[in-house]
């Protein structure tokens, strides 16, 4: 297995879905890559954190 490089569907950057990432997503039974880089992820998460505290 290889690197891959993808591309963020909020963003549009490309980022590295390393072959480490690979693995630990086949682990925990994942299907499918992830659709977003680390930063939009992180913003998402930030956003749904804010929702169910207020």
């Amino acid at each position: 297995m290889a690197d891959k490089t993808l591309v963020c569907q909020d963003c549009g950057k490309e980022f590295v879905f390393t072959e480490g990432e690979q693995e630990f997503f086949k682990e925990k039974g994942f299907e499918s890559e992830p659709k977003r880089c680390v930063e939009c992820r992180r913003v998402r998460r930030q956003q749904r954190q804010q929702r169910s505290n207020d």
